[in-house]
């Protein structure tokens, strides 16, 4: 209780500090206490949420949007701070340089520049607009991106192959199922042969799919549709009755998704033919470094599979590929992985930046990389968590094209 005593208080003191560059810009009583309304309301919704929760957990929902909004404000307001604290420090220097040179009598603090203050509430508009943008077009704003690998040792028969691989559906922040049967149609009309899904349908229960199955049900490729677990599929994030209730719920999300048409890989492999040849196709469930759920299992997902046979991996979480897959006995010639969303903030600039704070915390992120002959495509997720919303890092859908090398065609 005590620690959101403290928050509280600390809140209302940067509210009231930042208050002063708005009463510097307009005397309207109104717009005072408009402002002043948005800033209780803002932190009430808050409190509802996270001081006194029920049964929902993390940023989920309401609590994403509560969150969300508290985080836009409090941005605001301490960049109006930093500009307000360095104004009042040349304030304060300039009166006691005028009590010191004999020109005042007193100490007179200078009034308040309005040009200051609006020079900080300006600057502080633009994390707070573009957190704003991101929760209501960003996290919608569906983007294709699209790459050609080239593999020297690529059966011949898939020279050309396409396969449109989704991630981090997490269908349970979903709001509008206009945008969302929007972006089916958009990776329907890919046109690839083969569909992938790497992990997190949902973010805690398997319900949440449920108003979405429709929808998803649309999603199709001539050669199939597989899919993964990730992390979040297993509802390890819930309260639950008991364990039997997590499992039946695990169940539940099996069945859902092979009723919309994927065969959900557990730690095993599918052969693709064509023309006679095959590559294989490889899913395990999850495996992430750093606390999460290790229920891959790599070596049991290839059993009886030969050492040279071409092999796409599907696994949720780009650590996997880090700590096990790269240096493993076997050649994996391409890992699809998600799991990381590009924290749904970044700066991404093809062929010039990309940058985001997820970088600290995995080696490989967003897109693809190349380490010993082999490749990973890191999804950047077609959903959202927490944050409900997206800036620089955009909901992706990957299209990736299998070629031949020149070399050896």
């Amino acid at each position: 209780m005590w620690n959101w005593i403290l928050f509280v208080f600390i809140y209302i003191i940067v509210s009231f500090y930042a208050f002063q560059a708005v009463r510097t810009l307009t005397r309207s009583p109104y717009v005072l206490y408009a402002y002043i309304l948005v800033l209780l309301v803002v932190l009430g919704n808050f409190l509802y949420h996270f001081a006194f929760p029920g049964e929902t957990r993390g940023f989920r929902g309401a609590r994403g949007y509560a969150a969300s909004f508290l985080l836009m404000v409090i941005l605001f307001q301490l960049v109006t701070v930093i500009f307000l604290f360095g104004e009042d420090m040349v304030r304060m220097l300039t009166a006691l340089a005028g009590k010191w040179s004999g020109k005042s009598a007193e100490i007179s603090l200078p009034s308040r520049r309005r040009f200051v203050s609006l020079l900080g509430m300006g600057l502080a508009a633009i994390p707070f607009s573009g957190l704003l943008y991101g929760m209501v077009k960003g996290k919608y704003d569906f983007r294709v991106l699209k790459y050609v690998l080239e593999f020297d040792d690529l059966p011949d028969a898939f020279d050309g192959y396409r396969i449109t691989q989704l991630s981090d559906i997490h269908s349970g922040s979903f709001d509008d199922h206009e945008k969302v049967s929007y972006a089916v149609d958009l990776i329907n009309q890919q046109e690839s042969d083969l569909l992938l899904f790497t992990g997190d349908m949902v973010n805690d229960k398997a319900d949440e799919l449920l108003p979405w199955m429709e929808t998803f049900s649309r999603l199709g490729a001539p050669d199939g549709m597989y899919s993964v677990l990730g992390n979040h599929d297993y509802g390890d994030y819930a309260r639950w009755g008991s364990e039997a209730d997590k499992e039946a719920n695990l169940d539940k999300l099996k069945e859902l998704q092979r009723q919309m048409g994927f065969e959900l890989l557990l730690n095993e492999h599918r052969y693709l033919e064509k023309d006679g040849q095959r590559i294989a196709l490889i899913g395990v469930e999850n495996w992430g470094a750093g606390g999460f759920k290790k229920a891959g299992d790599l070596d049991k997902a290839i059993q009886g599979m030969t050492p040279d046979t071409f092999k796409i991996l599907m696994s949720h979480d780009p650590s996997h590929w880090e700590q096990q897959v790269i240096n493993h006995p076997y050649h994996y010639h391409l890992t699809l992985s998600g799991h990381t969303h590009g924290m749904q903030f970044g700066v991404e600039i093809p062929g010039v930046v990309k940058w985001s704070p997820i970088k600290w915390r995995y080696k490989y992120w967003a897109g693809i990389y190349r380490e010993m002959g082999q490749y990973i495509n890191v999804n950047r997720g077609l959903g959202f968590l927490g944050y409900p919303g997206r800036v620089g890092m955009w909901p992706e859908i990957t299209v990736i094209e299998l070629k031949k090398s020149a070399k050896t065609a």
